[in-house]
Order: C-alpha cells, then structure tokens, then sequence
C-alpha cells in the first residue's frame, strides 16, 4: 500500500499530465491552426502524445508495483505462518533439548560464562560473532571455548555440536535410502 506522500506525489504528477494534457488541447483550439502540418501543431500534439504515454507508462508502473507489494506481503504473511506453526510445532522438543545441553553443561561443571560461549558455538556462531554478542574479547571467547572442551574431555566444536547431535535421526519417511545417496 502506497504512504501518504507516494499517495500525494501520484496525485501531483497526475495533476500536471493533466494541466499539460488540458493546456495543449486548448492551445491548439485557440490557435485554430490553418495547416495541421505546421511545426507547432506537430510540436503540441507531440506534447499531449507524451503526456498521454507517459500517464499510461506511469498508471501501469504504479497498478504493478502494487499489485507486487500485495502479493510480496501475502507472500511474507504465509512464510511467518510458516515460521510460527513450526516454532509451535518445535517447542517442546527445543525445551527438552534445551534442559538436556543445561544439564550436561552442569555435569562438566561449566561456569556461566563458558555454559554462555558453549551455546553459542553450538548455535554455529564464530568466536568472533560470539565475542561481539557478548561484549568479551575474542581472546576470551577462544579460552572459554578452549576450557569448555578441556572439562568436556572434547577436541573442539565438531565433536562439541557432535556430543548433543550425534543421535538426532530425521524420521524415516524423510532418510534417502542408501541406494540414493
């Protein structure tokens, strides 16, 4: 939907296409040209063509820029459905998730702090997103990271996001089978 000031400037320039439109047609019937032929009747009318293709170009411009923005915004409503239904969907599987990654980080005995970096990684994020998120340096995300997987008795991230992940099995109907892979 278009603002109020692409509303106002639509009417503007709508406006002046028709002053120019209304003007040129009252110019040449004043002028009451005895050769339709002449340069300056030729040049008039060539104006009110232009006004007249230019409004059409315009009109046109403007019926398809919002018909795009509607169907982009139902587009947009659809994936947020979309997004909602599978967090909803998702919510109780992530909580237990969540409580299982909090009582392992209790087991390794990590400090909150190491328990924040530690999720993190697991997220994905770099040492230096993580650092910038937590107001630390990166310096210091690398020692809690590297003291995460000392006390964890881990060689890194992979085997980190591999100890939380390593059984998590898509349901049957969604695995290829092995002749397809």
């Amino acid at each position: 939907m278009p603002t109020d000031t692409e509303q106002r400037l639509r009417l503007l320039l709508a406006g002046v296409l028709a002053v120019i439109l209304v003007a040129g047609v009252v110019d040449l019937i004043l002028d009451d040209p005895e050769s339709w032929t002449s340069p300056h009747v030729i040049f008039e009318v060539g104006i009110i063509v232009g006004a007249l293709v230019t409004t059409f170009v315009l009109w046109r411009g403007w019926w398809t820029s919002t018909r795009s923005v509607g169907e982009l915004s139902r587009s947009l409503a659809e994936r947020e459905r979309e997004r909602n239904a599978w967090r909803r969907s998702a919510e109780q599987a992530l909580e237990g998730l969540g409580r299982a990654i909090d009582t392992q980080f209790d087991a390794w005995g990590l400090t909150p702090s190491e328990r924040e970096v530690a999720l993190m990684l697991l997220k994905g994020h770099s040492h230096k997103a993580i650092a910038r998120h937590t107001d630390r340096s990166p310096q210091t995300v690398r020692q809690h990271a590297t003291e995460v997987y000392r006390k964890a008795g881990l060689a890194g991230r992979a085997e980190l996001s591999g100890f939380f992940l390593e059984d998590l099995m898509l349901p049957e109907r969604s695995r290829p089978s092995r002749e397809n892979a």
